[in-house]
C-alpha cells in the first residue's frame, strides 16, 4: 500500500513538473508576441508622425517658405518694358520694379530667372521659381494651373509687320497667306491658332520680332505694351510697324496654385496704387494708360 501511495505521489510530481513546462512555454511566447507587436505599434506611430511631418512641410504657406529662404524668385522672359536689363545688366521695367518693391515689402530679395515661357507651370510646381511676373495675360490655361492675383494691366494681341507693306495688313482676312513668328506658350500663339494662321514657336517675343526684321518670317504677333516699346521710329526695329489688335486682355500675377502670396500681391496692388507709387512706376515706363484701377 505505501508502495502504491509513493508511486502515486511521483506521479503527480511529475505532472505538475510538465504543467508547469508548459505554462511556462506559452508564457514566454506570449512575452515575445506582446514584445513584437507593442515594436510594430511602434514603429506605425514614427511613420505617422513623419508623414505629419512631411505634411507640415508641404503645406507650409509660400509666403513663409519665401521669408525663410529670403528670396523671390521671379520666373521672366527679356519683355520690354516690363522685365528688360539697363546698360548695367540690372534687371528693369514695370513688372521688375514692382516685384521687387513687392519683395522689400516682405523683407526679401527679388531674384530674376529667364524661364522657357511654354514651361512656365513645370517651372512654378518644381519651385526653381516662385512666381510668374512678366506681363502674362490671364487665360483660363494660365488660371486653372496657377493662383493668379488680381488683373492690373491692361493688353491686347498685335500684329506686327514691316512698316513699308503695313497698309496691305488691316483686317484678319488679309493675315491668310502670311507666315508669323509667335513667342510659344502664349496668348500670341493662341489667337494664330484659333484663326488657323501658318506659324512658327519661337523661345519669346524678341524672338519673334527678329524673325520679322531678318525677313524669315513674313510678320509677328506680339503684345500691345511691348509693341508699343520695342517697334516704331526711335526704337530698334524702326522699319517695323503693328496693323490689327486680334483681342482685349489683361495681365495677372502667377503663383503656385492655393500659394498664399497671391492674397499678399493683390493688398499690395491696392496699397500701392492707394498711394500714388504703382503709378509712378507705370509712368517711368510709359504704361500709366493701360494700369487697371
Amino acid at each position: 500500500m505505501k508502495k502504491l501511495v509513493a508511486l502515486m505521489l511521483v506521479g503527480a510530481m511529475t505532472a505538475a513538473m510538465v504543467t508547469g513546462c508548459g505554462s511556462s512555454a506559452d508564457t514566454s511566447a506570449s512575452t515575445d508576441a506582446a514584445a513584437e507587436d507593442t515594436a510594430a505599434d511602434a514603429e506605425a506611430t514614427e511613420d505617422t508622425a513623419e508623414a505629419a511631418e512631411d505634411t507640415a512641410a508641404d503645406a507650409k504657406s509660400d509666403l513663409a517658405y519665401v521669408k525663410e529662404k529670403g528670396t523671390l524668385v521671379v520666373g521672366i522672359t527679356e519683355f520690354e518694358p516690363m522685365d528688360y536689363k539697363d546698360e548695367n545688366g540690372e534687371w528693369i521695367g514695370f513688372d521688375a520694379d514692382m516685384a521687387k518693391a513687392f519683395a522689400e515689402s516682405l523683407g526679401v530679395t527679388a531674384e530674376f530667372q529667364v524661364i522657357d515661357w511654354d514651361n512656365k507651370i513645370l517651372e512654378l510646381e518644381g519651385k526653381t521659381i516662385d512666381c510668374v511676373w512678366n506681363g502674362m495675360t490671364l487665360t483660363d490655361e494660365v488660371t486653372s494651373a496657377m493662383e493668379c492675383t488680381n488683373a492690373y494691366l491692361n493688353n491686347a494681341q498685335v500684329v506686327v509687320v514691316p512698316a513699308d507693306v503695313a497698309d496691305q495688313y488691316q483686317d484678319e482676312e488679309s493675315l491668310k497667306d502670311l507666315s508669323f513668328a509667335v513667342e510659344a506658350g502664349s496668348a500670341g500663339e493662341a489667337e494664330v491658332s484659333a484663326l488657323g494662321l501658318n506659324y512658327t514657336p519661337v523661345s519669346s517675343q524678341a524672338d519673334a520680332l527678329m524673325e520679322v526684321a531678318s525677313k524669315s518670317s513674313d510678320a509677328a504677333v506680339i503684345d500691345s505694351l511691348m509693341a508699343g516699346a520695342m517697334i516704331g521710329e526711335g526704337t530698334g526695329y524702326a522699319d517695323l510697324t503693328y496693323t490689327i489688335g486680334l483681342n482685349s486682355e489683361e495681365y495677372g500675377v502667377g503663383f503656385r496654385k492655393g500659394s498664399d502670396l497671391a492674397a499678399a500681391l493683390n493688398d499690395y496692388f491696392t496699397t500701392s496704387l492707394e498711394d500714388g507709387s504703382m503709378e509712378k512706376v507705370a509712368e517711368t515706363y510709359g504704361v500709366q494708360a493701360a494700369l487697371i484701377k
